[in-house]
């Protein structure tokens, strides 16, 4: 099992947007492809309140190119992730990575 770190850093005052198209929309797309998230948090101290973090597990690096890259050229996805940004684009940027579990983690 692997897991992948996404960090979504809003634009200002955009991080509402982004949860409620989490929430309403990219979670029940999410489901047809078979993506798992781990977890969702948002920061109440530290560097920027304007960010998402989350977790995805994955089997392997392969079922994440494969379920990641369908979900990505969905029809609804595509229209729904317009039509969320119509007023105004959410994303500053996003960052990933792939994380590993170490042999003492108490998540394998």
């Amino acid at each position: 099992m692997i897991h992948e770190l996404r960090v979504y850093h809003c634009l200002p005052g955009r991080l509402p947007a982004l949860l409620k198209r989490f929430e309403n929309t990219t979670l029940e797309i999410w489901k047809r492809f078979g993506i798992r998230q781990a977890g969702f948090w948002t920061v109440a101290v530290g560097e920027s309140n304007q960010a998402l973090y989350y977790l995805l597990e994955w089997e392997s690096l392969a079922e994440r190119e494969q379920k990641w890259n369908a979900f990505m050229a969905d029809p609804e996805w595509l229209a729904k992730r317009a039509e969320s940004e119509k007023d105004a684009p959410i994303l500053e940027r996003v960052s990933n990575q792939i994380l590993v579990p170490t042999s003492f983690s108490s998540v394998k």
